[in-house]
């Protein structure tokens, strides 16, 4: 029998989560044939890799010495599928994502066209939500990998910066601080503002950013907190107050001229949107693909 990758990414797998059980839902295998497969590993050792109680699972000292180099296995073949990705111009298949709000809806529809040309045979599914509802469909395998807005901290979660972004301050087409090229952050917060709700992604950056500048994001005359970029939108056209978006998000307003874009001199409200996903998942080459696509392009020439 000769050592094969799959055994050590099920042991690896099984480790990390401390039982079978666990283990085989991440990997969409059945109890049995994990149990069978890491059997199979000790076989081929010739020692035991796993202390198995009624309760839990440990490693033994030779699981010990075996697990970083079955780490480095899988960390290897997703730097494999990572650096190949670039080579293959005949995928096929569904890729299922999930994004939040300002990504799915005004940042990717202009990435997919230039990366389906590309990889025309590649099919993109995606769901638009929020980031608690991504991680819980990752966490039951009904999608590939999410992109959120803000970092999260979860124990089976691997996270990483793929696209960078900004907030700017968008103010009504008749608005004093209209016929400004740039204004002060205390300018600004001598207006009413119409906010995303709390929690979501665009409100978490500005506040953070406020914070760092000794402002107290609760000083902030808000007349308004809507549940969508498009509803605040709407809200600063009809003069109702001025807000923080991602100019992504208002470039078809600004070009008709409904809305305005005014920089702030003394405050940058960058951001990283955030790839998500299993670590004990190995990707489809699909999404290792996409998420190539993002991390090495110039993106800010379809945006």
């Amino acid at each position: 029998m000769a050592l094969n990758f799959h055994q050590l990414h099920i042991f690896y797998t099984v480790a990390e989560k401390g039982s079978f059980s666990a283990a085989a839902q991440a990997l969409h295998m059945t109890q049995p044939a994990v149990t069978m497969q890491v059997q199979s590993l000790e076989d081929y050792f010739g020692t035991k890799l796993l202390q198995r109680s009624t309760k839990r699972i440990d490693l033994t000292e030779a699981g010990r010495a075996l697990m970083p180099y079955a780490k480095s296995s899988i960390d290897l073949i997703r730097d494999t599928d990572q650096a190949m990705s670039a080579f293959t111009k005949q995928l096929k298949g569904r890729l299922q994502l999930g994004s939040s709000l300002t990504i799915g809806e005004y940042i990717l529809p202009r990435l997919l066209g230039p990366f389906g040309q590309e990889y025309p045979h590649i099919t993109i599914s995606m769901k638009v939500m929020n980031t608690a509802q991504i991680m819980e469909e990752i966490l039951n395998h009904q999608l590939n990998f999410g992109l959120i807005e803000a970092p999260v901290n979860h124990p089976d979660m691997h996270m990483e910066a793929v696209m960078s972004d900004e907030l700017m301050l968008v103010v009504p087409k008749d608005h004093p601080l209209a016929g400004k090229s740039s204004v002060t952050i205390d300018e600004a917060m001598r207006y009413a503002f119409v906010l995303r709700e709390q929690g979501s992604g665009t409100r978490l950056v500005m506040e953070e950013q406020l914070k760092k500048k000794k402002i107290d994001p609760a000083s902030m005359n808000v007349v308004m907190e809507l549940g969508s970029t498009g509803a605040v939108k709407s809200a600063v056209e009809a003069g109702l107050g001025i807000s923080f978006l991602s100019s992504s998000s208002v470039k078809h307003e600004v070009a008709l001229g409904l809305i305005k874009l005014v920089k702030i001199s003394d405050i940058k409200f960058k951001r990283q949107f955030y790839s998500i996903y299993l670590k004990s998942a190995l990707l489809p080459i699909s999404a290792v693909t996409f998420l190539t696509f993002l991390r090495e392009r110039d993106l800010q020439q379809w945006l």
